[in-house]
């Protein structure tokens, strides 16, 4: 290894961009003719290794099984079951075994059918590389690349890593998938920049993951695989993702549960043991107290509500990757959207001309649309005249090509030129047909120091330069021009977010042989100037309303230039005022103070009272989504590119485009947006909110049935009786009812208001105000009617203890009916629930009641359960009992409804 590459992986961390041409070549001992030996290629291979990012490979099915079982609720059953097998209640024990088996293989299939959804729209690229190595060009493996190599970078080929740039001719390169910025950006290997120079304004350095779009040029490698921006991106997707709402809720909520069965059963083992009771008899108790009292069918009816929203949400083209995701998009209270591919088209459109006397006119279709036309407010306008020579001679100065086959258009070429090639088409001008009738005799190419691109003509009256280009380099080359107040009109476009281009056009006398002189280029006709802008996607606006209607907030992430994003968000109506912006290094630069207090609370407060963040680099995303999350917000990110990975990787719920993200985006997010619209992600909150709203109605079925359970049990131990149930009977109580019915409330239709509330506080707890005052109420409701039927059927009228479970058991089981028509809604009376509106739910109450009825009639099976046949006045005398759960309820309901009327 030479002297010159005395150098660690870390020493590649160098401001390369600012550091002259020659100086980096010395650095790194690269001849700018010969490039690196092959010795010297192998021993820097060996030194740095192979040039590619660590994988993040797929969960294996296995890793999807083991994942269902970290859930607290699983734990506290896998206890109650080794309890179970330990006393030789072995039938219990196998109960609570099927339950685990039911929810895990419920969780694996569903997971992993959305991870080999997502698995699908990943695509697997070899990138290869032209390197010149002993003084010859050989094209590589981009794995193969050492820092040092010279490499050579011609139009279409990706960058394979950073490189410094020693040459380049007309070099364009679309670095969006890295910056977030729509537009091509110009490369000079010669210009003169500061270290600080941002991200997006390197001009001297290409980057890994961005593509050549025109030009050549050949650079020095200074840093490959983790060392480069990519590799730095890869990193910091190490750390460990947020956990959904739903998890921290349900952790708590479990953390409750367990205390609770822990205390009580503690207090009534101890009851039981100052009376004497055999061991074995309070170990009998324990297992049929912690029986009723979990919720064994939780964890299965949370999977299937989230997998029901999985798939609805499937169908509204999200999918889910993690099933807790579901409700947590519901629960997010700001959405930090990227602007480019999400909110915008990602393609540029001319979309406003200026003639030169400052006549402006519109232009219809966005994107790759043909169908558009011209209008002046509101009104057609005549393509003819001026409008048709602006959009020939847009055509003519553009390469590319943009094809419709089967209503469907494609396109090749720079962005800039695209757009210029669709606007004619818009106004019945085609390239090719132009090209034909006026060949080409000669071409300038568009560069970052001329500015402008001309391409030279053959018509009638001789040889005719079309040119297009930025309007200060066009101006000079027009006669009969006010440049003042043209050079006004371009800053006035640009003020309102347009890419502004001139066009101008006229004879001129030049060789048909060799390149054309610039020169040539005087006394050119000023044809207009053309705005270009990434439009905005149709549905975004009413999306974005309907985001505040549901009370979140949305923000813009964008690297793209102030003006650019504060004109998409006053379209959107995210923002209004300029002052409603603030650029990446305006956040860099107020927490460069690491360790101060001050420094660390300006920048919050900065990121917390804009709406719009411009010119931001990847690790300025990250910045401003934890400082959302410390300001209180439930935060979902969305994002397309490698530059979005760490933001959606940090954020509570990331959300990826299907169609144009990357992979590395793709791999960080909890959810994928199959049609990359922003509509989708409103449409999946509600999905999501719809979700949780079942979930809470699992919750109160489950374990109002558990309060019942437990009042009953300690009444009777407090009253010195038998127990009301054996452990069987609670197991199937616990299966024919809520086994059922809880999954069944799974397909619950959302409420009326879901997208017109306002979001869950973070904090919020899955056991708030209203839930424990629901279940409290119903549930020592039926514990305490349950308790008073068995202590009438065993005290006062002599029943034999089996007998009165007997009827116990169906009692409960009419209860449990009764109270699955009742939890399907939280403040709306049962009265006003279509009762068809959940046809599976109708069917589930229906199933249990007869499931428990045909149980009483099979042989052995009866045995098993207890159950003996009863006579048919008895049930309806029951049911009857029962029915009464339904005025407890309403009245409960009413009185949340008239506090929650106070309130407003």
């Amino acid at each position: 290894m030479t002297d010159a590459m005395q150098l660690s992986v870390g020493d590649l961390d160098r401001p390369w961009h600012a550091l002259s041409r020659s100086d980096v070549a010395d650095d790194f001992g690269t001849d700018a003719d010969r490039g690196l030996d092959e010795d010297e290629v192998r021993s820097r291979r060996e030194e740095f290794g192979p040039n590619s990012l660590p994988e993040r490979g797929r969960t294996t099915l296995f890793g999807t099984v083991l994942r269902q079982f970290r859930d607290p609720l699983i734990t506290i059953l896998l206890v109650a079951g080794s309890v179970s097998l330990a006393i030789g209640e072995v039938q219990d024990a196998i109960f609570i075994a099927v339950v685990l088996i039911l929810n895990a293989g419920l969780g694996t299939f569903q997971e992993y059918r959305a991870e080999s959804a997502a698995q699908e729209l990943e695509e697997v690229i070899t990138v290869a590389a032209v390197v010149v190595r002993a003084g010859s060009r050989t094209e590589v493996d981009s794995e193969e690349i050492v820092p040092g190599d010279l490499v050579r970078m011609e139009a279409g080929a990706s960058v394979p890593a950073d490189i410094r740039l020693l040459e380049s001719q007309e070099l364009r390169v679309d670095e969006s998938l890295l910056t977030g910025e729509s537009t091509p950006v110009d490369k000079d290997a010669g210009a003169e920049l500061e270290d600080e120079t941002p991200l997006g304004d390197r001009s001297t350095l290409l980057h890994a993951g961005s593509r050549v779009l025109s030009g050549t040029g050949t650079g020095v490698v200074v840093r490959t695989a983790e060392s480069t921006e990519l590799g730095t991106i890869a990193d910091s997707l190490a750390e460990e993702p947020q956990d959904p709402p739903l998890v921290l809720r349900m952790r708590r909520f479990t953390r409750i549960i367990a205390m609770g069965i822990g205390v009580v059963i503690i207090v009534l083992g101890l009851v039981q043991a100052l009376r004497g009771e055999a061991l074995v008899d309070i170990f009998l108790l324990a297992v049929a107290l912690a029986v009723s009292a979990i919720p064994a069918g939780l964890p299965i009816a949370v999977t299937v509500a989230l997998s029901l929203g999985s798939n609805r949400m499937a169908e509204r083209n999200v999918i889910v990757r993690r099933l807790p995701a579901v409700e947590g998009l519901g629960a997010c209270t700001l959405i930090a959207s990227d602007k480019t591919g999400t909110l915008t088209e990602n393609e540029l459109t001319a979309t406003r001309i200026v003639a030169p006397d400052g006549d402006a006119v519109d232009i219809s279709g966005a994107g790759l649309d043909l169908s558009g036309e011209a209008t002046r407010d509101g009104e057609p306008v005549d393509s003819d005249g001026w409008l048709a020579d602006l959009a020939v001679t847009g055509a003519l100065s553009s390469e590319g090509e943009v094809k419709s086959e089967d209503g469907e258009t494609t396109a090749t070429g720079d962005t800039v030129d695209v757009a210029f090639l669709v606007l004619g088409h818009k106004l019945g001008i085609d390239r090719a047909e132009l090209v034909g009738e006026h060949p080409r005799v000669g071409h300038i190419p568009f560069s970052s120091s001329r500015r402008f691109a001309a391409s030279f003509h053959e018509h009638d009256d001789g040889i005719v330069a079309h040119v297009k280009g930025a309007a200060q380099a066009v101006v000079d080359m027009c006669a009969e021009v006010d440049a003042d107040e043209l050079l006004a009109r371009e800053e006035e476009l640009a003020g309102d977010g347009f890419r502004v281009i001139a066009v101008a056009a006229g004879q001129v006398q030049m060789e048909t042989e060799g390149e054309p002189d610039p020169e040539v280029l005087t006394d050119l006709r000023f044809l207009g100037l053309v705005g270009l802008i990434d439009p905005v996607r149709e549905a975004v606006p009413d999306a974005i309303d309907r985001c505040h209607s549901a009370g979140v907030d949305v923000r813009m992430v964008t690297g793209d230039h102030p003006a650019t994003a504060m004109a998409i968000a006053r379209e959107i109506n995210i923002a209004a005022g300029d002052d409603d912006v603030v650029v990446g290094s305006d956040i860099g630069e107020s927490r460069a103070e690491e360790g101060s207090e001050d420094a660390a609370h300006q920048s919050d407060e900065l990121i917390r009272d804009r709406h719009v963040y411009a010119r931001v680099e990847p690790q300025q995303k990250t910045t401003i989504v934890d400082s959302l999350q410390r300001s209180g917000h439930f935060v979902a990110v969305t994002g397309d590119g490698v530059n979005d990975a760490p933001a959606l990787n940090a954020a509570h719920i990331g959300v990826a485009m299907g169609k144009s993200g990357t992979d590395v985006a793709r791999g960080a997010a909890d959810l994928i947006l199959t049609d990359d619209n922003f509509a989708s992600i409103v449409d999946g909150i509600e999905e999501g909110r719809r979700a949780y709203d079942n979930v809470r109605k699992v919750v109160w079925l489950l374990i109002t049935t558990a309060v019942a359970e437990l009042v009953l049990f300690i009444l009777s131990v407090t009253f010195d009786m038998a127990l009301p149930l054996t452990p069987v009977q609670l197991l199937w109580l616990n299966l024919v009812t809520n086994g059922i019915q809880d999954v069944a409330l799974a397909f619950e239709k959302g409420e009326p208001d879901l997208l017109k509330r306002r979001p869950r506080p973070p904090t919020e707890r899955i056991f708030n105000r209203r839930m424990i005052e629901q279940v409290a109420v119903s549930g020592i409701y039926m514990g305490l009617v349950a308790f008073g039927v068995f202590w009438v059927l065993t005290e006062q009228m002599g029943m034999e203890t089996d007998e009165a479970r007997n009827l116990l058991l169906l009692l409960l089981v009419l209860f449990e009916n009764v109270l699955a028509l009742n939890v399907r809604s939280e403040t709306r009376s049962l009265f006003r629930i279509p009762l068809l509106d959940n046809r599976v739910l109708i069917g589930g109450v229906v199933v249990s009641q007869a499931v428990h009825i045909a149980s009483m009639f099979i042989p052995g099976w009866r045995d098993v359960l207890g159950v003996e046949p009863v006579a048919f006045g008895t049930w309806a005398l029951l049911l009857a009992l029962t029915v009464t759960l339904v005025g407890v309820i309403e009245a409960v309901k009413f009185r949340s409804r008239r506090l929650a009327h106070e309130l407003a």
